[in-house]
């Protein structure tokens, strides 16, 4: 329908009418959109009326968006930002959304000058930020960690788990051994290979956690125990919540992929203006710092694995530098040259290397001993999981404070800072899947790859230290940077092993920095599934210069004092897309309670009329009643016009007298 040819709000077209077809590539307008997306108004009913109780009258019809302002894949760029606009979307010149992108882009650049041009003010005031969160609100992050748990299974064993996160009739978009490979594809990462051998052992030599008492079995029990603490259940999940808000806007409600959109069951009407921009703003903050930091261990660990093999000589700053500008190149390749095709495979070739380094370390390596750690791993983990989940470090002062700055609060302010990016991605892939399996596919199946993860590098670790050469600790230091390739190297085919190690960091490099620029540049530009080219390059430089710019003003204590801070406010949204997401979730429940029941009476008043209409004719009794009260109520009906008078040529019928010509007008008893 054109702009000039539109049919008027609340006007019903004449009989016969056809309205005219849109001309061949002309973009609909937002109004025209909103037109064909009006809702038929019908009349209630009865049956529905009858089935109401109390606060059903406050329902909405439907949950669902009508389906012309849904973004669909087969849109047009141009008729993307129509429905966009359609939302309250307000997208400027670039496609870009100004009130988001601008305040994100000044904040970083702000923060990047300020740790370039003086680093060891910016390394200060990093450390005292760090210092006073984990001191002061240590406490909060673990509560909200532990409420996450909480609250993602309470959603997936209820009756709320039965929501479809799509139509009712939606089937899931991938296949269930597909969606469990995506989901391990977003749980392996950098920090996995990062911390694969070296976390496990710090924690059970050099850095036991402050209050650990035992022999040295128990504290390498409760090593692993708090290694799956900080990779397992817990961080999964804080992206179960964000990933099951997101999940429910877009698919459920049919919004676009913004995580302003996951809040309007608590402020409605209000994220589509200044509240919903400090929401995509601050998960734009909190994503480009996550991602920065995840490269700043990345190019501390592919520098470390060049010298153990001879690459470099050694490692300083410039060496970082270089790297990661060279990684961010290449990810800027990607981009512009559109091989988004080359990337998905190049991940799927990242995954299948580190399914063969975790086969080959678990068969070339100590076999039984691997095993065997795990399963007494998985024992500590279950009999420890509540006291580590709490564990604040509460009569540990001093030295408590500093480990779980380094390790716990570290961990939870990097996982909640990364979660929109991981949330939109594991969103996305879940087309289809009920609340229930949401829940539970997320929380379990990474989880188990976790643990196997980390049992098999991080036992091949215990296993070297404590029963063969006993090197990894030197010093009463270890060095967990290049721990990896000291156990890799003692392989057969060693060097080999080293490579892979190496290639593996560096594409998870690769793919993080080209996936977090992609999930940023949707962010900024109002959710459009197909954000410009131009802008995704320019969010990936900032990753790059946000990395270069933390390592020189501290290196891992910056990066881990940044994503402590951006952390702080996004876990608030967090917290409130949790309590939206129940919100959302128990409306919606009732309103399938609400169809459900009028599907079962409607179906009841069918049977109940068929069998009725099929067997009145059985009782003769029933047909005779009928048929009387028929005749009667015809007999005692008085029609709107007199009754013709009798004529000679229209007698009476036989036993009733002729009336007369004029009407009778007495009543019943008579009278006139």
């Amino acid at each position: 329908m054109s702009s000039t040819e539109r049919t008027p709000p609340g006007h019903t077209p004449e009989p016969g009418h056809t309205p005219p077809e849109p001309q061949p590539g002309a973009v609909p307008e937002p109004q025209d959109i909103a037109a064909e997306a009006a809702p038929v108004q019908e009349p209630p009913a009865t049956t529905g009326a009858l089935l109401l109780e109390p606060g059903d009258l406050d329902l909405p019809d439907t949950v669902h968006l009508h389906e012309a302002v849904q973004i669909n894949d087969d849109d047009s760029d141009e008729r993307i930002t129509a429905k966009l606009r359609t939302h309250g979307v307000r997208i400027g010149k670039g496609m870009i959304s100004p009130r988001v992108f601008w305040p994100a882009l000044v904040i970083i650049l702000v923060l990047v000058a300020y740790a370039a041009f003086w680093p060891n003010s910016a390394e200060a005031t990093f450390s005292s930020v760090q210092g006073w969160i984990v001191e002061n609100l240590g406490w909060y992050y673990m509560l909200i960690v532990a409420a996450f748990i909480a609250i993602a299974a309470t959603l997936g064993f209820s009756r709320l788990g039965r929501i479809r996160l799509g139509r009712d009739d939606d089937e899931p978009e991938f296949g269930l051994l597909s969606w469990f490979s995506m989901l391990f594809a977003a749980g392996m990462g950098i920090g996995l290979v990062f911390y694969g051998v070296g976390e496990p052992l710090t924690y059970a030599t050099v850095d036991p956690k402050p209050g650990w008492e035992g022999s040295q079995a128990e504290i390498a029990g409760l090593a692993m125990a708090q290694t799956f603490v900080h990779w397992g259940i817990h961080p999964w999940a804080i992206y179960a919540i964000i990933g099951l808000s997101i999940a429910y806007a877009i698919h459920r409600r049919g919004r676009p992929v913004s995580i302003r959109w996951a809040l309007e069951p608590l402020f409605g009407e209000r994220v589509k203006g200044w509240t919903g921009d400090v929401i995509d703003v601050l998960a734009i903050l909190g994503t480009v710092f996550g991602v920065a930091t995840s490269l700043g261990l990345g190019v501390q660990q592919i520098s470390a694995g060049m010298l153990e093999i001879g690459i470099v000589d050694r490692v300083d700053n410039t060496t970082l530098v270089v790297l990661i500008i060279a990684v961010t190149l290449v990810a800027m390749f990607s981009v512009i040259s559109g091989i988004g095709a080359g990337m998905k495979w190049l991940s799927n070739i990242n995954l299948s290397l580190a399914g063969a380094l975790l086969i080959s370390l678990l068969l070339l390596g100590p076999t039984l001993f691997l095993f065997q750690n795990l399963t007494e791993s998985l024992g500590f983990y279950l009999a420890n999981f509540m006291q580590m989940t709490f564990d604040v470090g509460a009569f540990q002062r001093g030295e408590g404070t500093s480990w779980f700055a380094n390790w716990t609060i570290f961990y939870w302010g990097w996982w909640i800072s990364w979660s929109p990016f991981v949330g939109i991605f594991i969103a996305r892939i879940s087309r289809g899947r009920t609340v229930r399996e949401f829940v539970a596919g997320v929380m379990l199946v990474p989880t188990f790859v976790g643990i196997l993860w980390f049992s098999v590098l991080g036992g091949s670790g215990l296993f070297r230290q404590f029963f063969g050469a006993g090197d990894l600790v030197e010093d009463g230091k270890l060095d967990v940077d290049s721990v990896l390739f000291k156990i890799l190297g003692d392989l057969p085919l060693g060097t080999m092993f080293s490579v892979v190690g190496i290639l593996l960091v560096a594409i998870f490099f690769i793919t993080s920095s080209d996936s977090g620029s992609l999930v940023v540049d949707m962010l900024a530009s109002g959710g459009h599934p197909n954000p410009p080219t131009w802008s995704r390059v320019l969010w990936s430089v900032i990753e790059g210069l946000v990395a270069i710019a933390l390592l020189l003003a501290g290196g891992l204590k910056s990066l881990q004092a940044a994503a402590l801070a951006t952390a702080l406010p996004f876990s608030v949204i967090l917290l409130l897309m949790a309590f939206a997401t129940v919100k959302a979730l128990r409306i919606d429940d009732r309103v399938l309670e609400r169809a459900e029941r009028t599907a079962r009476i409607e179906r009841l008043t069918e049977h109940m009329t068929t069998q009725f209409a099929e067997r009145i004719g059985d009782n003769q009794a029933i047909e005779t009643y009928v048929d009387d009260r028929i005749d009667y109520r015809i007999s005692r009906t008085r029609g709107a016009f007199p009754a013709r008078r009798t004529t000679a040529a229209q007698p009476a019928k036989a036993g009733k007298p002729a009336k007369s010509g004029k009407p009778d007008r007495t009543d019943r008893h008579g009278k006139r």
